[in-house]
């Protein structure tokens, strides 16, 4: 155990200082990058400086030694504090095996997308404050659909708890930030008449019209359409075949005559088959469409996704089909579907007119 002082020599005629730490047989370092020293002082001001600067970095030394002594657990986070948030986050990712590697890997891009919102060009650990995470929580609540957000951020909560763990980071900033999961799926869910409805009405971008329509009647997710391939698309036979972007799992469904009416001329099977803008683009172009169309309903991308699989069990699929059609690993997240299904049946027998 101790702290040793080291230097290396730049191109630049200039010397680094370096603290090399060895803790608990494990050894990592510091390096001083505001003390360094001139290589070959030709002035009795860059003398001095160096003298300066030495001094400082062996007290520095002295410091982190005696931290060690005391307490070896401040020596190793303030060391690691300075590691880049990003190049952490996909280290953990590398490292990470579990199954749910994909959503991972999600929470990272969207904390990059955050950090080109928010005009954050770089990150270290010591800087993720509290105050950060809230807005990161609040951006994944406005740019996800459906569970995403609260999935997303769990995700990121994990990978910041780790970070504790490994002694990055002495607090937990993510701690009392929650956010919520929305389970409110009713009102994100369009019966067939009111899909019909929003099918005749305009809209200014066909490809968003026919991609969000060709969901309704496949189950396909934003980002699973988004890239769909004329590869996945086996007209003669009239199915579907993809691997869902979220799960990895792969999934077939057949296209019936409205999906396929939302097809154009097929083109290479490397073409995509939906020449579709941004997220955030064909979001608002959604939004807009179905206020055109009078529903009531708040609708995002997701809603073709419930849309489809709450129509399936009201006319009478199988639970154990509608699993499978929607790529889910287990019925549990399938079986809501069910309830939707039957408060839409409800509803329906409720708005009867009674007679007098």
């Amino acid at each position: 155990m101790g702290v040793k002082l080291r230097k290396r020599k730049n191109a630049d005629n200039t010397t680094s200082l370096i603290l090399d730490i060895y803790h608990n047989g494990k050894r990592s370092y510091e390096f001083l990058k505001h003390l360094k020293l001139k290589t070959k002082p030709t002035s009795p001001v860059d003398r001095q400086k160096n003298k300066e600067n030495l001094e400082l970095a062996e007290s520095i030394r002295n410091k982190r030694a005696q931290e060690l002594v005391t307490s070896g657990y401040d020596v190793v986070a303030s060391f690691k504090s300075n590691v880049d948030f990003i190049e952490y986050f996909e280290s953990y990712i590398s490292k990470y095996t579990k199954k749910d590697k994909r959503n991972m890997e999600g929470a990272c891009n969207r904390f990059k997308a955050f950090m080109k919102k928010e005009g954050i060009k770089s990150l270290t650990m010591k800087q993720l404050t509290e105050n950060i995470v809230h807005k990161y929580a609040e951006y994944l609540s406005e740019t996800s659909e459906g569970e995403g957000a609260s999935s997303y951020f769990k995700r990121f909560k994990k990978m910041i708890k780790q970070a504790v763990r490994e002694k990055v980071i002495l607090n937990n900033p993510a701690t009392d930030v929650t956010i919520k999961k929305d389970d409110s799926i009713v009102k994100d869910v369009l019966t067939i008449e009111e899909i019909k409805i929003l099918a005749g009405t305009p809209i200014s971008n066909a490809q968003v019209r026919n991609a969000f329509l060709f969901c309704c009647f496949t189950g396909l997710s934003w980002i699973d359409v988004k890239e769909l391939k004329w590869k996945h698309i086996n007209l003669r036979n009239k199915l579907l075949t993809k691997v869902r972007a979220k799960t990895d799992t792969e999934t077939v469904v057949s296209l019936n005559s409205t999906a396929l009416s939302m097809l154009q001329e097929p083109g290479e099977p490397q073409d995509l088959v939906f020449a579709l803008p941004s997220n955030t683009g064909a979001l608002k172009l959604l939004k807009n469409w179905v206020t055109k169309a009078e529903l009531g309903k708040h609708i995002t991308w997701h809603s073709a996704r419930h849309s489809f699989a709450t129509n399936l069990i009201y006319y009478k699929t199988d639970v154990m089909i509608v699993s499978k059609l929607l790529g889910h690993s287990t019925l549990k997240y399938t079986q809501r579907y069910t309830r939707i299904a039957e408060e839409l049946k409800r509803n329906a027998v409720n708005s009867l007119p009674g007679i007098d």
